[in-house]
């Protein structure tokens, strides 16, 4: 077995180091972090509550707007 570090982005895993290898192999790839900000489900109109989102954001003592707008920017 074979250890080579490399970044996966964009759909495609790009290796740190160059390799002397011709022909194809077969591969195993382990993702040694997986980042927290993954969606898991996608929101669909089909499964949106008025009631239900107003009723969770009850208990908020802030502006909704602001959050946004500063959880927007840390991502940036």
């Amino acid at each position: 077995m074979l250890a080579v570090k490399g970044i996966y982005e964009n759909g495609l895993v790009r290796l740190e180091q160059e390799l002397p290898i011709k022909e194809p192999l077969k591969v195993i790839v382990t993702f040694l972090e997986y980042p927290d900000n993954q969606v898991s489900e996608k929101l669909s109109f089909n499964n949106f509550s008025f009631l239900s989102s107003r009723k969770k954001s009850e208990s908020y003592k802030g502006s909704l707007s602001d959050a946004v707008i500063e959880e927007r920017k840390s991502d940036l």
